[in-house]
């Protein structure tokens, strides 16, 4: 049973890591390439480090619960085991749940730019392997469809 379990918990690992996607100013989703934007340029007065929180689809939760009642059903016998899968299931949801949460947050940036048409805008977006912009920084904004990025 022990190794159902350190099986569940390797797949359930490898399933949270592929939810998390990048936020950076640098990463394009497969429906943005080759898309028409909107480029502004403009000059950075703030960016102010913040944590992008992660994301709670339901599969850690999922996961955590099979996981937990598979793990606690080698507790006890008879009324008892049952109770202890019901409370470990429970238990390893509530884990699973704060688990991909955890897994998905990301360090971000909220920066703040004058753009060269004198509008002030704020756009919030991942550090991750893109750079990390600070006050004074020429940059040049690209848009589309309610999304935006800063990009040098």
């Amino acid at each position: 049973m022990k190794s159902i379990a350190l099986v569940t918990t390797l797949l359930a690992t490898m399933v949270l890591s592929g939810c998390a996607s990048n936020l950076s100013g640098t990463t394009y989703s497969r429906s943005e390439a080759r898309q028409v934007q909107q480029v502004e340029y403009g000059i950075v007065q703030s960016a102010v480090p913040v944590v992008i929180e992660g994301t709670a689809s339901g599969v850690g939760a999922g996961t955590g619960a099979v996981v937990g009642g598979i793990a606690a059903s080698n507790i006890g016998g008879g009324k008892g085991k049952s109770i202890a899968t019901v409370v470990g299931a429970v238990a390893g949801g509530i884990a699973g749940k704060s688990a991909e949460e955890a897994m998905t947050r990301a360090q971000g940036q909220e920066i703040t730019v004058q753009l060269n048409s004198g509008r002030l805008i704020s756009i919030v977006q991942e550090v991750g392997n893109g750079p990390m912009f600070a006050a004074g920084d020429r940059v040049r904004i690209l848009s589309h469809g309610g999304t935006a990025r800063v990009t040098y």
